[in-house]
Parts: C-alpha cells; sequence; structure tokens
C-alpha cells in the first residue's frame, strides 16, 4: 500500500550561533591599541566584507598622537594597521573607501602645512600604503572633519577654519581632485563661530553639510545646514533649535530627497541634553524633530537611513548603560519613532563615534572604550543585529510533488540555503513530517551542514518515511 506524505512543516533548526538575533544583539566586540590612548572615529564597511576604521593613535607611530588605520576582515580580525603623521599631533576623523579600492582619511595636522593645524588629506593603496598627502589652510588652526570622494573621482572635505573667512571660525570646505590638488575652497559663516562636522554630495552633484553656528540662530548656538551647488556657492542655509546648545554632527540625503541631521540638544528633551534627529524637505525645512535620551546628558554623533527607511543613530549616554558612559545605539522608524535602543559598555567610559548597515542588515559601530582593552582608551568595533533578515534562510523544494511514498521508503528534497551573513555559518537540517492516520512525525536531524559566507548553496537531502502502526 502506498500512502500520501504531506509535508506540513519542514523546517531548518539553526544552532544558537546561527539563530536570528533580535534587533540590537551584540554578535561580537573587538578591541584595538596599545598601552596608551587610542581613538576610533569613522568606519565602514568595505567591498571584501570587512571593516575599515580611521582614528587616532598615541599607542604607535612617530609622533605623539598619529592618524590611525585598520582594516579588518568580517569577524572584525585585524589585517593590517597603519599610522600616518610626524613628530607632532595628528587626527584622523573621517574614512571611506574609494573607487580604486583605497582609502581616503580626513582629519588634522600639527606636523605639517601652513599654521597652528592644517586640514589633513592621506590617500592610501588597498594596502594602506600612502600614495599621497595633503595639507589645507593658513596660519592659523584648520581642521578636515568629513570627507567623501565625489561623481568625478575627486574628494570633498568639510570641517572649520581659523585662518579664512569672516568669524573666529567658519565652515570650511575644500573640493580637490583626484590627486588631492585644490579646485576651490568656501568659507561659510558670520562674525562668531561656525563649525562643520559632515559633508555629503547630494543627487544633483551640489553638496549637504552640517555642524553648527554661534554666529545666526536662535540659542547659543544652533544645528547649522548649508546647501551648495557643485561649485560651492550656497544655494540656502539653516538653523535649527532653541534658546540654549544645538549641534549638529550628522547628514544625510534621504531617500526623499530631504535631509535627516543627528547632534545633540541642550535645548529640548528630558536631560541636561538630548540625542537630536532633524528630518528636513529638499529645501531644509523641519519635517518633524525628535529627542532621545534620559535624565542625564546624551549624544548624536552619527546617523544613516536604513534599508526599511528608518533611522539608526550612534552616540553615548550617560543616562543609561553599565558605567560612566556607555555607546547608544537608537533605531527608529520613518517618522523618528522609537523602534529600540540599546547602551553597550562596561564600567569606565565607552562612546560610540560613527554607524553603519552592513550588508546584512545588521549594523558596525565604531568609537572608544575605557572599560575594555590594552590601554588608557582604545579603538572600540561592535557588530550588531539589525532583526532585517534571519542569518541562515532556507527554501524546501521536493524532488517529485507531491511527495508519495510506501512505509518504509526515502523521499528527497533540495534545499536553497542562504548565508546572509558575512561569515561562515553552522547549521542543523531538521526535518517535521504530517502522515495521514498518524499525525505529525519528527522531528528528524538529517545533516549538520557548514555554511560559508557565499550567496547561495543549494543541497539535495533524504528522508526515511517509517512503518507506523494504525492507531486502534
Amino acid at each position: 500500500m502506498r500512502n500520501k506524505m504531506l509535508l506540513a512543516i519542514v523546517c531548518v533548526s539553526l544552532l544558537v550561533a546561527t539563530s536570528a538575533a533580535d534587533p540590537g544583539d551584540t554578535l561580537w566586540t573587538r578591541t584595538y591599541g596599545g598601552g596608551h590612548s587610542d581613538w576610533g572615529r569613522s568606519v565602514q564597511q568595505t567591498s571584501d566584507g570587512g571593516y575599515i576604521i580611521a582614528g587616532t593613535t598615541r599607542s604607535f607611530g612617530a609622533g605623539d598622537r598619529e592618524v590611525c588605520l585598520l582594516k579588518t576582515d568580517s569577524s572584525g580580525d585585524v589585517l593590517w594597521t597603519r599610522a600616518y603623521g610626524g613628530s607632532s599631533w595628528d587626527y584622523g576623523h573621517s574614512v571611506q573607501q574609494t573607487s580604486d579600492g583605497g582609502y581616503i582619511i580626513a582629519g588634522y595636522t600639527y606636523s605639517f602645512g601652513a599654521g597652528g593645524s592644517d586640514v589633513y588629506l592621506v590617500k592610501t593603496n588597498p594596502s594602506g600604503n600612502i600614495l599621497w598627502d595633503r595639507t589645507y589652510g593658513g596660519s592659523d588652526y584648520d581642521r578636515g572633519h568629513s570627507v567623501q570622494q565625489t561623481s568625478d573621482g575627486g574628494y570633498i572635505i568639510a570641517g572649520y577654519t581659523g585662518s579664512f573667512g569672516a568669524g573666529s571660525y567658519d565652515v570650511y570646505v575644500v573640493k580637490t581632485d583626484s590627486s588631492g590638488d585644490t579646485l576651490w575652497t568656501r568659507t561659510y559663516g558670520g562674525s562668531s563661530y561656525d563649525v562643520g562636522h559632515s559633508v555629503q554630495q547630494t543627487s544633483d552633484g551640489g553638496y549637504i553639510i552640517a555642524g553648527y553656528t554661534g554666529s545666526f540662530g536662535a540659542g547659543r548656538e544652533d544645528v547649522y545646514l548649508l546647501r551648495t551647488d557643485s561649485s560651492g556657492h550656497s544655494l540656502w542655509t539653516r538653523t535649527y533649535g532653541g534658546s540654549d546648545w544645538d549641534w549638529g554632527f550628522s547628514v544625510q540625503q534621504t531617500s526623499d530627497g530631504g535631509y535627516v541631521i543627528a547632534g545633540e540638544t541642550a535645548s529640548f528633551g528630558a536631560g541636561s541634553s538630548d540625542v537630536y534627529l532633524l528630518k528636513t524637505d529638499s529645501s531644509g525645512n523641519t519635517l518633524w524633530t525628535r529627542t532621545y535620551g534620559g535624565s542625564s546628558s546624551d549624544r548624536g554623533r552619527s546617523v544613516q537611513q536604513t534599508s526599511d527607511g528608518g533611522y539608526i543613530i550612534a552616540g553615548l549616554t550617560w543616562s543609561f548603560g553599565a558605567g560612566y558612559s556607555d555607546v547608544y545605539l537608537v533605531k527608529t522608524d520613518s517618522s523618528g519613532d522609537t523602534l529600540w535602543t540599546r547602551t553597550y559598555g562596561g564600567s569606565d567610559q565607552d562612546w560610540g563615534e560613527s554607524v553603519q548597515q552592513t550588508s546584512d542588515g545588521g549594523y558596525i559601530i565604531a568609537g572608544e572604550t575605557s572599560s575594555f582593552g590594552a590601554g588608557r582608551s582604545d579603538v572600540y568595533l561592535l557588530r550588531v543585529a539589525g532583526g532585517e533578515l534571519p542569518r541562515v534562510s532556507i527554501e524546501i523544494v521536493p524532488d517529485d510533488p507531491p511527495v508519495t511514498v510506501p512505509q518504509g521508503g526515502r523521499f528527497g528534497f533540495t534545499g536553497t540555503l542562504t548565508n546572509n551573513t558575512d561569515v561562515r555559518q553552522r547549521v542543523d537540517i531538521w526535518l517535521m513530517a504530517y502522515v495521514p492516520g498518524i499525525g505529525m512525525y519528527g522531528p528528524e536531524r538529517l545533516q549538520q551542514y557548514p555554511l560559508q559566507p557565499t550567496p547561495v548553496s543549494q543541497r539535495s537531502f533524504e528522508s526515511e518515511y517509517p512503518e507506523f502502526r494504525p492507531h486502534l
């Protein structure tokens, strides 16, 4: 006699190491540094699935402080580190992988240049070896905070200048060609101090710059947003804030053509300062603002729009967490309403400076830690789950549907397994089936299967249909 076997449930039971993590759960953390102080300021996932981190080191290099660059694999293990600078102080603030597979780093230097400090731009090959470096500035203090490769192969840098402009400090923007040679520079601001912290090229080839201003606005300092054309000429400026101080640290153009800005506010919110998130339309008009935090101080340092249309914000909190300060991660929906928050750190000081969504929907965060590591402070790298995808997905297709086998016979099916991460996974394949007149059968463990970090892997499986005695 032949009985039809209905595959009511075919499932993959994953080991704890491969189960879908809750949003914000820590997947791994790493610290990097030596016996002194080391800070992480910027992180990006690279084309090979690993990560590049820029910051500053006092543990290594030729001077008291040097720009540091660390390249890791997808698990955060170090592939190489580099230090750049001279005999004095040199700081790294921003890094991006370039179209040739190398890296561009922006910061500032006291070792080279014309003044007290100069904007410092370093271009490397894929191994971190310097191809060229450049300084920009005058006789006073000039600093670079943000860099991006532009569509023409050159670079745009934002920071501030004490050497040029109208006030004590002005927003400073430098546009270069692919060799770092200056095409144009611009300053923006008034009679007081104005600082640029973040720049991005916009979809029309212009630029959006965020920072803060003491020259304009409603309070002591306001979030400052500047929109320019492709030559750096101002199209419009906006200020946002209240009667106290409000700072912008990160800006991104959003999928609707508007902008999202993250920073901190002492004018609004629950504590002495709160994380501040502002969403604008394409003209810089406010659509909504949000604050996040508790009764103490909380700061936002980095924002990115996520694949679901919401936002991820990294910073630091004194209101929550385990220690003096903790890394603070806030995930919101498209309206800025909180979906979840997490803190990371130990008993001492831990900061988040940069966040990016990774290719699997999770997040990578860079900053610094005094709770863990080898020195007074170490570069801190955290990989956390996003909750958008399970780590491994499977699709089951019977070889000859509908599955009809005799008792004691066998049947086969093909499983298409997808590793949604950039690291090796270990998977247990189990089967449950519904047998008419008998009920559920299983679970039956078929095979343990190592799954490499490749997009898709197909495997064939077989399962036996045992002989059952009918219930009397």
